[in-house]
C-alpha cells in the first residue's frame, strides 16, 4: 500500500495536463480518504492556517464537514503548488483575522452592543 501523499502526487502528476475538477474529488475513494486523513492530521497541528480553518468550520458545521472542507483546501493548495512549481507558504493561524480586520472589528462591536455595552472605537498608533 502506498502512502497517501505519494498517491496524491501520482494522481495529480497524471492529471495535471488535463482539467482538474475540484468538486469531483469525493468520487475517488482513495484520494478522498488520503485527503481527509491529511486534513484530520493538519487539524491537530498548532498555529497553522489549516488548523485554524478546521476549528472555524468545525465550530459551525461539525467535525466531519470541517475535515472535508480542509481536505478540499489541501487539494486546492496541492494543485496550485504543482501547477506553479512553488513551495508551500504557511499563511499562519490569524490569516483571516488579518485579511478581514475591519469586518472582525465591526462584528465584535456588534456582539458587545447586543450584550448591552456601549462601545467607542479609536485607532491605536502603531509606533510603539
Amino acid at each position: 500500500m502506498t502512502s497517501p501523499l505519494i498517491y496524491i502526487y501520482e494522481h495529480f502528476t497524471e492529471q495535471l495536463s488535463t482539467r482538474l475538477e475540484f468538486y469531483n474529488f469525493l468520487n475517488d475513494k482513495k484520494l478522498r480518504s488520503a485527503l481527509v486523513e491529511a486534513a484530520r492530521s493538519a487539524a491537530r497541528t498548532k498555529n497553522t492556517y489549516l488548523s485554524s480553518l478546521y476549528r472555524r468550520i468545525a465550530a459551525r458545521r461539525g467535525a466531519n464537514r470541517a475535515a472535508v472542507a480542509v481536505a478540499h483546501r489541501i487539494l486546492v493548495i496541492i494543485y496550485h503548488l504543482l501547477k506553479r512549481k512553488q513551495t508551500y507558504n504557511e499563511l499562519g493561524p490569524h490569516y483571516y483575522e488579518e485579511r478581514k480586520h475591519h469586518h472582525v472589528a465591526r462584528q465584535a462591536i456588534k456582539k458587545l452592543e447586543t450584550l448591552g455595552y456601549t462601545v467607542t472605537v479609536e485607532k491605536q498608533d502603531q509606533t510603539a
